[in-house]
């Protein structure tokens, strides 16, 4: 059976989201449900330097607290891969001369509409005049830890936040470290 969608209703909205409360019918009958609608996709930056660390942030979530992220946010209506550019550049403040764009991916799936782009970063360079909003962001510090730990750090629960579990693990393949 599919889902089958007999009413919508806007229940709140900002500039970043749109929630909608839907009457529907799927398998177990007709029911109601909650979707949270990203206005603009998101992107998550695996940086790699050229001795092999990546870039995490350290940043404190009003939802969960400190948690360790890649470099993401907003597309805000631009290009994925100039998004990407700009949010490195803004969290960590470097640059990249080496783009990949590697994964696709949606987050919180049963309740959400929220489009995702993952790329890899290389060829680091340190931006000298870049605008960083790493204080506005809630950002405490920016670590460079080799690729390895952080995979560990995923293992024994240091990284908990699920995009970049996830963004870790594209570059992992496209790098062939889970081969």
């Amino acid at each position: 059976m599919t889902w089958q969608t007999r009413a919508s209703r806007e229940v709140y909205s900002n500039r970043w989201i749109r929630v909608r409360e839907d009457e529907v019918t799927g398998p177990a009958g007709d029911g109601i449900y909650g979707v949270v609608e990203m206005r603009h996709p998101a992107v998550f930056v695996v940086a790699v330097d050229a001795e092999d660390r990546v870039c995490l942030v350290e940043i404190d979530r009003y939802t969960v607290g400190v948690s360790l992220e890649v470099p993401a946010g907003g597309s805000d209506g631009e290009d994925p891969r100039v998004a990407a550019e700009r949010e490195l550049a803004e969290e960590a403040g470097v640059g990249a001369a080496d783009w990949q764009q590697i994964g696709g991916m949606t987050a919180l799936n049963g309740i959400a509409e929220a489009p995702e782009h993952v790329f890899l970063a290389r060829g680091i360079q340190t931006l000298p005049d870049a605008a960083h909003s790493q204080a506005e962001e809630g950002i405490r510090a920016v670590r460079w830890v080799p690729f390895g730990e952080a995979v560990a750090m995923v293992a024994d629960g240091r990284i908990t936040d699920g995009e970049t579990v996830a963004a870790l693990a594209y570059a992992g393949i496209r790098l062939g470290r889970f081969a």
